[in-house]
């Protein structure tokens, strides 16, 4: 069977209960691939010409085209007296059948409160008076249910990519232009198997009530990570320089039973600290792209790495601060209970996510992984010329 790419819009009220953890762990429990991840701040024009897509495709149950074409413009429609956007989530999933593996997962508008299985059983809402006149619609996300359906949708939102999405720094919900942004990663150890690990992240993220206004599924390369860690290397030999020199002297103390001189431990230090920061580092690199750094070739350090990550712009009142509360110590055996590296983290390295610990570290972060760039368009035309 032929693989296809599918697409899921979590919409702005989803959004805005911080229930996007939750939908985007049930779908990746489809098995699917998650390929792609975007930021959408719709414009009057995009809003406008995906509601008529909607209207008029046939291959969307003829009860339903009107009922969800008014709702894009009802609720995707940049607000009519500030003009600021409503953020809508796109993912992309990849992978045998998927449109209609993301058509189940998602469910029907009108779904069955007593079943509990679809995101839509659990997220949605369609209420109706006695007589059966449709009084209220939420259908949490919305997606495309065919091929051909996929196919037009997909064309319009990837011709609007690079406008409309992003960094959504004018979110409706967003009450000043000056507030904070921090970065998150969530990092590879979370998508080694189909789980809702990181939608659980997610989650636990959502208590700090800040607003996501940047996505991007991310495979960084090694020149990004040496670059992204960098940092982390000066502290890693400045770390090892003496523990190393310690290890060293007592190592070779015993293997030729001699004693060797306090003064030689400075030495060492000096002579096997750098060696085995570096390693150390390298180790760090490795897990964040896959790939050996010391192994790879100068055009190899820019190709795309092996492993993913998901990127994440988070903005509000002190949103540095209260990510990194939430993420907790980047040791998991130190973490307070409840926190993301305590639920979800292994050791230093294995921790789960990666948050900015400052504004200056944000904004380098950000420049590096670059979250804005539109990485849809080209996912699209793959499988969509």
């Amino acid at each position: 069977m032929a693989r296809e790419l599918a697409f899921v819009l979590i919409n702005p009220y989803t959004i805005g209960k911080s229930r996007t953890g939750g939908v985007i762990g049930r779908y990746i429990r489809t098995g699917l691939d998650l390929v792609g991840a975007r930021i959408f701040g719709p414009s009057k024009a995009l809003t406008e010409k995906y509601a008529a897509l909607i209207r008029e495709d046939p291959e969307v149950d003829e009860d339903q085209r009107d009922i969800l074409a008014d709702y894009v413009l009802r609720t995707y429609m940049p607000d009519p007296q500030t003009g600021r956007r409503h953020r809508v989530f796109m993912l992309l999933f990849e992978g045998e059948n998927a449109i209609e593996r993301i058509r189940e997962a998602t469910g029907k508008v009108r779904y069955n409160m007593a079943s509990g299985r679809s995101v839509r059983d659990i997220y949605g809402d369609y209420v109706t008076s006695p007589a059966g006149e449709v009084l209220y619609v939420e259908p949490a996300v919305l997606i495309g249910p065919t091929l051909k359906s996929c196919a037009a949708a997909l064309k319009l939102w990837a011709e609007y990519s690079a406008k409309d999405g992003g960094i959504i720094a004018d979110a409706f919900d967003l009450a000043d232009d000056n507030i904070e942004k921090t970065l998150v990663l969530i990092k590879p150890d979370n998508f080694r198997f189909p789980s809702s690990r990181a939608g659980n992240i997610i989650d636990l993220f959502s208590g700090s009530g800040l607003r996501i206004v940047g996505a991007k599924l991310h495979q960084m390369s090694v020149v990004e990570a040496e670059e992204f860690y960098g940092p982390v290397r000066e502290f890693l030999r400045k770390k090892f320089k003496g523990s190393a020199g310690d290890q060293a002297y007592e190592a070779v103390a015993k293997k030729f039973g001699i004693e060797i001189p306090e003064t030689m431990k400075e030495a060492l230090g000096e002579m096997f600290g750098p060696l085995v920061a570096d390693h150390q580092f390298y180790k760090i690199i490795e897990f964040m792209t896959g790939w050996w750094a010391p192994s790879c070739g100068i055009d190899g350090k820019d190709c795309p790495g092996k492993s993913k990550c998901l990127a994440l712009v988070y903005a509000g009142e002190n949103a540095i601060g209260k990510i990194r509360d939430i993420l907790g110590p980047t040791d998991p055996s130190k973490a307070q209970p409840g926190s993301v590296r305590k639920e979800f983290g292994s050791d230093v390295m294995v921790n789960a996510a990666h948050a900015s610990d400052s504004p200056e570290n944000a904004a380098r972060e950000m420049k590096i992984i670059k979250v804005e760039k539109d990485t849809i368009k080209k996912l699209v035309q793959q499988y969509y010329p």
